[in-house]
């Protein structure tokens, strides 16, 4: 391996563990209270992200399924041709972007509106579109990525899960959501077997 190549690597750690410790920084207890509120009582709950967030989203609604809390990824694509029929009035959608300009999600933002169903938006950018036409707005934070263009999504992608994780394990504390349920729906895996004594 070139010099510069483990270089870079190594730097790859020192940026990313930056970010994380700057983002706390960004953290908004009001703004994050109304996200756990919303997602805790919500009967169903999509997330939506193009990209790198997109990949994100999917594993956020992962998690919520993990917690019992029923959710789905939306694909920008499908959202507008049908796939936003999952979410009714009183539900959730969570949309992520960190310019906050992802021209994808903006018509999903309006079925939203029409149809009464919360948005979360997460993003750099609180004066953007999706920041203004969402009913709770979490900030993210990112000081740069990891390639040596800053252009990658690798910090970007770090933070929103870092975002994503703090608001499954506050479900957690809020829901009162229990190991031993995860132990019926997690049979699989050296988990499930952690989890059952097996």
């Amino acid at each position: 391996m070139k010099e510069s190549s483990l270089a870079r690597a190594k730097e790859a750690y020192r940026i990313e563990e930056e970010c994380i410790r700057e983002l706390a920084g960004y953290w908004e207890e009001g703004p994050f209270s109304e996200a756990v509120r919303l997602l805790s009582a919500a009967q169903r709950i999509g997330t939506s992200g193009c990209g790198h967030s997109g990949i994100i989203c999917q594993h956020f609604a992962h998690l919520l399924c993990c917690v019992e809390r029923p959710a789905r990824f939306i694909s920008p694509a499908e959202a507008v041709h049908g796939a936003t029929g999952f979410l009714q009035e009183g539900d959730v959608m969570v949309l992520a972007s960190r310019g906050g300009k992802t021209s994808e999600l903006l018509p999903i933002l309006k079925i939203c509106r029409l149809k009464k169903v919360s948005v979360i938006a997460v993003t750099e950018n609180t004066s953007s579109p999706l920041a203004e036409g969402a009913d709770v707005v979490l900030r993210m934070h990112v000081n740069r990525e990891t390639d040596r263009y800053n252009s990658q999504g690798t910090t970007s992608t770090t933070a929103l899960c870092v975002i994503f994780h703090a608001l499954q394990a506050a479900i957690i504390e809020e829901t009162g959501y229990r190991n031993e349920q995860f132990a019926v729906i997690h049979p699989g895996g050296a988990v499930g077997e952690r989890l059952n004594g097996k």
